[in-house]
């Protein structure tokens, strides 16, 4: 009876790790967080690739963005840098669909799994696009109009409200802006 107490306990206090690899969290994305200085990215992705705006290092000036490829060719992150004197990284853009959010929220996700996982903030319409933004939150869904409505998608004045976008509305882009 005592070894069954504790075998339970044991494997009661036992965690499953979570593979973070492709997470995206409130601070992090990956092997990146959002205090992770821009130039420490040699170290953050030593076993990938980084491709830097090479127009701007010539002249002098820290790369303007900052392209993040796993080794096999996979493109993983677009990442612009802030430009404090230690810069550290500001937007991140998703490019690979393996990253989730904690609630697996992805690329391959919906507008209806973003109404559904999270509270909207407000939406931001332009020329060709709806940008999403979540309350609380740094990370921001862009929709392109082509995903709407044909009433909707040549007027560039008009706000897009949520009851416009169809649910099964896919999403362009998914970024996060820290500041």
């Amino acid at each position: 009876m005592a070894i069954s107490i504790c075998t339970f306990l044991f494997f009661l206090n036992c965690k499953k790790e979570v593979d973070t690899t492709y997470l995206i969290t409130k601070t992090s994305i990956g092997k990146l967080d959002k205090s992770s200085l821009a130039r420490d990215l040699e170290v953050i992705y030593d076993q990938d690739s980084i491709v830097k705006d090479t127009a701007k290092l010539v002249v002098g000036f820290g790369a303007k963005k900052i392209d993040i490829f796993e080794t096999g060719g996979s493109h993983l992150l677009t990442l612009t840098p802030n430009t404090d004197s230690i810069a550290t990284i500001q937007n991140v853009r998703i490019q690979d669909i393996r990253f989730k959010t904690e609630k697996g929220i992805g690329l391959n996700s919906t507008f209806k799994d973003i109404k559904d996982n999270y509270e909207l903030g407000k939406l931001l319409t332009s020329m060709n696009n709806v940008v999403v933004f979540i309350k609380n939150s740094d990370l921001y869904f862009t929709i392109d109009k082509k995903e709407l409505p044909a009433n909707l998608r040549y007027t560039s004045n008009v706000n897009i409200e949520e009851v416009q976008i169809p649910d099964n509305a896919k999403i362009k882009y998914m970024m996060l802006g820290w500041e």
